[in-house]
């Protein structure tokens, strides 16, 4: 059974600097494409960033690109989303997802796994 545990929310003030963390388990790592989701009060879900399972192919939100980074590290079966010059619009629960198929991470469409959510608190 796949698994995945996220790390690294919390507050922050505009401006500055998070990195998330989240790890899998239960299944060879690279086998899976790995994405981030956010989802704010009171809004949808909505993807952040994705990236393919060796890396070789990633996507980034057009609402975060040049701020939001993904990354993976397969020997230690981590995908990270760097987050920087963060505004109080990224405030939002932050999901991570693992799926086997890199294009239905990206589409958002019937990803296997979930994480529980870390939450992102941006302050103006």
């Amino acid at each position: 059974q796949v698994q995945l545990v996220e790390s690294g929310g919390g507050l922050v003030q505009a401006g500055g600097s998070l990195r998330l963390s989240c790890t899998l388990s239960g299944r060879p790592f690279s086998a899976y494409a790995m994405g981030w989701f956010r989802q704010a009060p009171g809004k949808e879900r909505n993807i952040v960033a994705a990236i393919s399972g060796r890396g070789y192919a990633t996507y980034v939100a057009d609402s975060v690109k040049g701020r939001f980074t993904i990354s993976r590290d397969n020997a230690k079966n981590t995908v990270y989303l760097q987050m920087n010059s963060l505004k109080p619009e990224d405030t939002a629960v932050y999901y991570c997802a693992a799926d086997t198929s890199y294009a239905d991470v990206k589409r958002s469409s019937g990803v296997g796994v979930w994480g529980q959510g870390t939450l992102v608190t941006v302050s103006s």
